[in-house]
Formats: structure tokens, C-alpha cells, sequence
């Protein structure tokens, strides 16, 4: 069975990853038809679109009573945004180098928005209604900024996805084949999602371990896979901007959006795993991204130290030292 419920586990990741693919792209081309603004559709679908499994499986794992998968879920993911993702986007890529500014308002912005995020899961091991209402509404914040920045760092991205779009429109008409992509990928997202939380209640109670450890190793590392797909290939292009403002929008979407929701539905509790050692991690992990944001260049031998500390992480969540 333990062999079984790990099968499902990666299977259902996969399905949830692959699935987010198609429904966002449908989603981008049945907007643009519309009429809805290029511009728009890029600021909601560059965080969007790669934190949606992480959206998915935190609704999912509400449903099923599985409040603590939630915060685990998301700062795991965060976790793995920052220390898997751009540790190794530096090694494929050799080094991201970073061309505009991001000081004056990305790292203070995403500094912020984590450490607020630490406080409030530190502050009584809950994420409550007040919390989720105040994390959505520094969400609000972000996404204005994003209305903003077209000029920035996030702006870059955003415009660079608008372009894309606008490829990919004049080749496509409204169709059914476009509805049907957007029904059978939200069908499979939830499938994905379910299965996902089945097998990581399955898992927990075969080996004995809480469900918010697997949340904030299998499912944030299997969550994170868009994030490291969109990173790499904008570091090969020699698009650093675009490779750590995709990390800095998921992680501020999953930190303030996803949290924000979640809360506002049920109360979130939070885990020992998450309280004793991932927040003190994530704490590290984003001091280690807003100090190499200023130094404009993440090296790959700095990757690899990034790649180093978030294995460290799993070891120490497993209890292996």
C-alpha cells in the first residue's frame, strides 16, 4: 500500500502540474477573444498561473478537514520557490544576472509580505479570519503595484507574457475545442488536487508522520515545478528579471492570495514542522534572495549553496540530524 499511495502521490502531482498548463493557456486565449485587456490577463496569469496547484490543493485539502496541509503547503512552496527554483535556475543558467532595479520596491515588497506572513503564523499558530482578511488585503496592495510596474521588475514579466499572448491569439478563433481544453483541465485539476490530498492523508498515517510534513516537502517541491520551468527557461534567455520575478509574484500570490482565501474559509492551524523549522527557513530563504537582489547576480556556485540549505531542510524535517 505504501508503494501504492507514493505512485499516486507523483501521478496525481503530475496531473495537477500538467493540467494547470492547459487551463491557463485557455484561460489567456479565451480572455484575449473577449476582449479583456492584454494587460490584465498578464498581471492575473504570470502568478496565477503557476500557483494555481498550490490554490487547488489548499481548497482540496480544506474540504477533506486537512486544514494544517494549507500552511504547509504554501510555505513550503515558498520555501522551494526560493532555495530549489533559483538555486537551480543558477546552476542550468551559470549565473542570472539581474538588469533593472529591483531594490527600490520588489525586496522590501516581498521582505514585507513574508515577514508578515511569518508573524501571523508565529504570533498564535493560526491563521484566522482578521489574518486572512488582512493578507488579501495586502495582496490588493501588490496587485495595484503590478498595475503600476510596467517598467519593473514584475512589469518586465508582465509584458513579456503579453506579448507571448498576443502570439498565440492570431493564430486561434474562438472554439469549442478551447471550452472543452478549459472544462477536461479544470476536471483533471481537481482530480489531481483530490488525489493528491488522498495520498498525503494515506501516506501520513502508514508511516506515522504529519500530514504537514509531506505538504511541505512532496506536495511544495511537486507545486513548484511550473515556477522552476518558467525560471530556467527565462534564465537561458538571459532574462534574470523575468526568472526572479516569476519566484517574487508566486511567492507573494501564495503568501497573501492563497493564505488570504484559505483563511477566510476555515482557520488555518499551524504544525510544529511549520513553526519550529520551516518558518525560521523561509525566513533564511528570503533573506538569501533580497541580498542576492541587491548584489544584481546569483552565481552558480551561489545556486548550489541555495540547492545545499534546502536540502538541509528536508534532512531536518525528516529528523536525519
Amino acid at each position: 500500500m505504501l508503494l501504492l499511495w507514493i505512485f499516486v502521490l507523483f501521478l496525481s502531482l503530475a496531473i495537477l502540474v500538467k493540467s494547470s498548463d492547459f487551463f491557463t493557456e485557455a484561460s489567456e486565449k479565451i480572455g484575449l477573444i473577449f476582449g479583456i485587456s492584454p494587460f490584465i490577463i498578464g498581471v492575473t496569469i504570470v502568478a496565477f498561473g503557476t500557483s494555481l496547484p498550490e490554490l487547488i490543493t489548499c481548497l482540496i485539502s480544506i474540504f477533506h478537514n486537512a486544514e494544517e496541509i494549507v500552511v504547509g503547503n504554501i510555505v513550503g512552496s515558498n520555501i522551494a520557490n526560493i532555495l530549489l527554483v533559483i538555486g537551480i535556475t543558477a546552476i542550468v543558467a551559470k549565473k542570472i544576472e539581474i538588469h533593472r532595479d529591483i531594490i527600490n520596491l520588489d525586496l522590501p515588497l516581498l521582505a514585507a509580505g513574508t515577514f508578515a506572513l511569518i508573524l501571523m503564523i508565529g504570533w498564535d499558530r493560526e491563521i484566522n479570519s482578521v489574518e486572512s482578511f488582512i493578507a488579501l488585503l495586502f495582496y490588493f496592495v501588490y496587485f495595484y503595484y503590478l498595475y503600476k510596474s510596467r517598467s519593473d521588475t514584475v512589469g518586465e514579466t508582465i509584458e513579456k507574457k503579453v506579448e507571448e499572448m498576443k502570439e498565440k491569439i492570431t493564430h486561434h478563433k474562438f472554439n469549442l475545442s478551447l471550452v472543452l481544453t478549459l472544462i477536461f483541465s479544470a476536471f483533471f485539476l481537481y482530480i489531481g488536487a483530490e488525489f493528491t490530498i488522498r495520498s498525503v492523508i494515506n501516506l501520513s498515517e502508514i508511516l506515522g508522520i504529519g500530514t504537514s510534513i509531506i505538504a511541505l516537502s512532496a506536495i511544495a517541491i511537486g507545486t513548484s515545478l511550473p515556477e522552476l520551468a518558467v525560471s530556467i527557461q527565462a534564465a537561458r534567455k538571459n532574462n534574470g528579471d523575468m526568472a526572479l520575478g516569476n519566484v517574487f509574484g508566486s511567492n507573494l500570490f501564495n503568501g497573501s492570495l492563497i493564505i488570504g482565501i484559505a483563511g477566510m474559509i476555515k482557520p488555518l492551524p499551524v504544525s510544529n514542522e511549520v513553526y519550529y523549522i520551516a518558518l525560521p527557513f523561509l525566513f533564511i530563504a528570503t533573506l538569501l534572495y533580497f541580498f542576492s537582489g541587491l548584489s544584481r547576480k546569483i552565481h552558480n556556485y551561489e545556486g548550489a549553496m541555495f540547492v545545499g540549505i534546502y536540502i538541509l531542510f528536508i534532512a531536518k524535517l525528516f529528523n536525519l540530524f
